[in-house]
């Protein structure tokens, strides 16, 4: 679940983080993110999503590890 301006937070967070990567909502709600980076940065960006800003509603953070296809683009963006 999310709140209001959830993707922007995640947006500003990632880029003060230095981090490569993307940011959308899913159709069912979740919200799906996508960061590259150094590993200390992507543990304070994993933080800060279990937090979020002020009327979030975070449920869970969950990571998938995996390899991707296409590089993650730089700066980090919102998908829509």
């Amino acid at each position: 679940m999310q709140g209001v301006g959830f993707r922007w937070f995640v947006r500003e967070e990632a880029r003060r983080l230095g981090l490569g990567g993307w940011v959308t909502n899913l159709p069912n709600g979740d919200v799906e993110v996508a960061a590259g980076g150094e590993a200390s940065s992507l543990e304070r960006l994993r933080r800060a999503l279990e937090v979020g800003p002020t009327g979030a509603g975070v449920v869970a953070v969950e990571d998938v590890a995996g390899e991707r296809a296409t590089p993650l683009p730089y700066p980090f963006t919102i998908h829509r």
